[in-house]
């Protein structure tokens, strides 16, 4: 076999949870794909993963979520609260513990391994760990990614359609319960905002908090133990809680300036970024991949052309201007900016949040608001067309 007979229907580069959804989705509608990672497997860090509803109905799709409803939870309340723990205001039931599409809490690296394993047990899926991109091109009839393997040899891997998906918070177990604390819990205070959050059944928390970006890693590490003092309940000494990972991050709001060039096209974060607060990031690029999943269906199987990848562009683009960027912002700047003792008065969504406790109607129009975030392209299905991939 030469360098050039490596093929495939469609490429998909990275091997996160959004690319991996993608690839099993497309895996199972028959089609052939070979998803592409330069790490060398899932990654064994446990972040955060509150997965809303557009990512549950891509999950499902995948065929995953029977394993992670058994593995992960649903969570139940969020509560706003002041820096010193005292709640604000809570909204009851947020994932909604009902409804078919409830909200999963599960770690990113659990839900990795559930996604490796389905993938092994998928004969049109292939998975190469240790395969870099270093640079992709196209022609009219096909589209190729030259990859380094093992930091080694570098060769192509050909396909029809090649799909970007590739792209910090401390892990903690702490009594947080005794504590009064919900399963998730936004700070807001102009100085020390943070978010505590519950990762597992187990009593493992995501805590996420404001530091100086212009400190080193190693700056942050020597610091930590007073932030900690200062932020958590009980302002507990290093020997009380058991940190699970650390991993600074800094936080973005931008968006690429096309979806879709050619036979490429682009997801989640490789599409956009947004800040951490409400995990909009992750739900948009779970609603993406659905979406072009969706397309390269449709494709495939006879039921729309290229022209779907244009309203893939367009309209997921437009999502992300128009629901996802101003909701990130305003959920930053909610815990940021605002002051704790008059937030409750001054901001639209907490005061849905207060009326949704005796008002079923806001506690419906809370909870389907997340659907914004979603877009079915199979309405652009033409079955007379005979497009091929």
């Amino acid at each position: 076999m030469t360098n050039a007979e490596v093929l495939c229907k469609v490429i998909v580069v990275g091997a996160g949870p959004c690319g991996f959804s993608l690839s099993l989705v497309l895996a199972r509608a028959g089609i052939q794909v070979t998803l592409l990672d330069k790490a060398n497997t899932v990654g064994v860090q446990p972040r955060a993963a509150h997965i809303f509803p557009p990512g549950i109905q891509i999950l499902r799709r995948a065929g995953v979520l029977r394993d992670i409803r058994r593995v992960g939870f649903i969570p139940r309340n969020m509560t706003f609260r002041k820096a010193d723990g005292s709640p604000i205001v809570t909204l009851e039931d947020f994932a909604p513990s009902k409804s078919p599409d409830a909200t999963a809490v599960i770690p990113i690296d659990t839900l990795g391994k559930i996604m490796v394993a389905h993938a092994d047990k998928n004969e049109n899926m292939t998975v190469r760990w240790n395969h870099q991109v270093l640079d992709v091109g196209q022609d009219e009839g096909s589209v190729w990614a030259v990859v380094k393997e093992n930091g080694g040899r570098e060769y192509k891997i050909y396909g029809d359609f090649l799909c970007g998906c590739d792209g910090g918070t401390s892990q903690v177990y702490y009594p947080f319960d005794k504590y009064g604390y919900d399963d998730l819990n936004p700070m807001i205070d102009i100085k020390d905002w943070h978010i505590v959050a519950r990762l597992t059944k187990d009593g493992l928390w995501r805590v996420s908090y404001r530091e100086d970006g212009q400190k080193s890693f190693q700056e942050i590490l020597k610091n930590h133990p007073a932030r900690f003092a200062r932020l958590l309940p009980g302002h507990p000494k290093p020997e009380e809680y058991t940190i699970v990972n650390i991993s600074p991050y800094r936080m973005h709001n931008r968006c690429a300036e096309k979806f879709r060039v050619g036979r490429i096209c682009l997801a989640a974060d490789a599409a956009h970024l947004c800040n951490p607060w409400g995990g909009l990031g992750l739900t948009g690029g779970f609603a993406d991949s659905l979406g072009l999943a969706e397309c390269l269906v449709g494709i495939a199987t006879g039921q729309a052309d290229h022209s779907i990848l244009d309203k893939y562009d367009e309209v997921r683009r437009s999502i992300y201007h128009s629901v996802i960027d101003p909701l990130s912002t305003a959920n930053f700047y909610r815990v940021s900016t605002s002051n704790p003792d008059t937030v409750l008065d001054e901001d639209p969504f907490l005061a849905m949040c207060t009326a949704a406790k005796n008002d079923p109607a806001v506690k419906e129009a809370i909870d389907n608001s997340i659907y914004d975030f979603c877009h079915d392209f199979t309405q652009y299905y033409n079955s007379k067309r005979q497009a091929r991939l």
